[in-house]
């Protein structure tokens, strides 16, 4: 390992160490950061989403008979249904665009979604209001009633008699009323806009009108956002879109009045500044479909067989109208991301150890050189080219296995520094709001068993190099 007469090759010995310590240290480290990433995003995504969702194109009313199919299903622990829908928070002067207002049922959202788990202020008491019933049957699109006739010919109903209609009875003359404007023709115009509050009362002024609202529960980002806290009042509206059925004009706006109840802080930024929660009741009532909703929520006991679990699914409903996703395929892009981002950074970090494996190549090779006599007197003196190659493979070994055990201590001492000081990232560029560290046994010693080969495998050169060398070439400069 060292040379008494050459401090070069000494050096080389620590140098070639200190490579494999480096590049263990920060392979471990990278695999280690990397994989809490993974982590911390299939935690965030899994903890506000379900495990598998049953998704249906039209109107969703039968949800209840797939429920009761679905909970029957082995490894099935949850079913809930929800409603989904884009809209626009307001509280005051300040608006929210791009919300997404998730419908759920307060009794069995939690078994489904970790949605409790996150409530950091108030709670999910008052979610529904006492006595709520699902929305009413869509309206028939006003169409014309008719009744049968005696002949068979349809005729009109009789409520609607134009002779029995008040509407269209003679309009009475009115007398006539002065016009001119109060102030005369030379007054102005008021520069607001605003009715009075005895002709445009404001709910969220009243207490006693916030304290009937339905509950809604709203992220940290966006309470902040919007400056609302448990207990205040906020608007929320649905945008005017589509044709309505039957009808030539779009689907007119509609607004509701909600009372915040709680704030959840899933550590997700995505997630804090866009979903908010209520009632399955209250979402349904902002579109006319009744009873519908848009699909259903299902946590299974491991989500590992998530996808196994969606066949069994299919399976069972037997209808191709039923499109079931497992929590893979609705964020496949994102883990994808993430698994070739840890393969790549993985692959470039364990160059390094390649590079450091040069170094040991060139250590054994100096001291090859620097023991040539000892290595032609001992090929003199009977000694085997299998027992030459065993020692130069020792010091390889010797060398990985030092260099691997520091590089792995060092890489773990990191590991743990990085988890206690919590390095802040901005939530807005990664999401979440430091640097995640999952340190997992088996990526450590896949580094290690990597270091070590690598170091095995480079020495094997020199050190059939020294196998092969003749006694007389060793000797032949003394």
């Amino acid at each position: 390992m060292g040379a008494k007469k050459r401090a070069f090759v000494s050096a080389g010995t620590m140098f070639a160490i200190l490579g494999v310590t480096l590049g263990v240290a920060s392979l471990a480290i990278v695999m280690s950061v990397t994989g809490g990433f993974k982590a911390q995003f299939r935690e965030k995504v899994l903890g506000v989403n379900a495990h598998v969702l049953v998704m249906k194109g039209g109107d969703f009313r039968e949800y209840r008979d797939v429920m009761a199919k679905v909970e029957r299903i082995p490894g099935v622990v949850g079913v809930d249904p929800f409603v989904i829908n884009q809209m626009m928070m307001t509280r005051g002067e300040r608006n929210a665009t791009g919300i997404l207002l998730k419908g759920v049922d307060p009794a069995l959202m939690p078994n489904v979604l970790d949605l409790p788990k996150h409530i950091v202020q108030g709670s999910l008491q008052g979610m529904r209001r006492q006595g709520a019933t699902p929305p009413p049957p869509p309206s028939g699109g006003g169409k014309t009633r008719t009744t049968p006739s005696a002949g068979g010919e349809p005729s009109r109903d009789p409520s609607r008699d134009p002779s029995r209609d008040p509407s269209q009875a003679p309009t009475p003359e009115l007398p006539p009323r002065d016009l001119t404007p109060q102030g005369g023709y030379q007054s102005k115009l008021p520069d607001s806009d605003v009715l009075p509050e005895e002709y445009d009362p404001d709910p969220c002024n009243s207490p006693e009108q916030i304290a009937r609202m339905p509950g809604i529960v709203i992220g940290k980002t966006l309470s902040k956002q919007l400056a609302a806290g448990v207990g205040e009042c906020v608007s929320i509206t649905s945008p005017a879109v589509g044709i309505a059925f039957g009808a030539s004009a779009p689907r007119p706006a509609m607004a509701k009045q909600f009372r915040v109840i709680a704030i959840f802080d899933a550590g997700f930024e995505q997630y804090d500044a866009k979903f908010v929660y209520t009632d399955l009741y209250e979402a349904e009532a902002f579109y006319d479909n009744g009873d519908s909703v848009n699909g259903l929520e299902i946590k299974v006991d491991d989500i590992d067989r998530a996808s196994a679990i969606c066949k069994q699914i299919d399976d069972v409903l037997a209808s191709s109208v039923y499109r079931t996703m497992d929590w893979m395929d609705l964020n496949h892009g994102l883990f994808t991301a993430l698994l070739i981002q840890q393969i790549g950074m993985s692959i470039v970090l364990g160059l390094i150890i390649v590079v450091a494996a040069f170094t040991v190549i060139a250590t054994i090779i100096m001291v090859v050189l620097d023991k040539k006599k000892e290595i032609a007197l001992l090929k003199a003196i009977g000694a085997r080219d299998d027992a030459i190659l065993r020692v130069f493979l020792y010091q390889g070994g010797i060398i990985g296995l030092v260099g691997t055990t520091l590089g792995l201590i060092v890489g773990y001492a990191g590991c743990r520094a990085l988890d206690a000081y919590q390095f802040p990232l901005d939530p807005k560029v990664y999401f979440i709001s430091r640097i995640p560290v999952l340190i997992r046994p088996n990526e450590f010693i896949i580094t290690g068993a990597f270091a070590m080969v690598i170091c095995v495998v480079s020495t094997l050169f020199p050190a059939l190099y020294a196998a092969h060398l003749r006694p007389a070439d060793g000797l032949r400069a003394e």
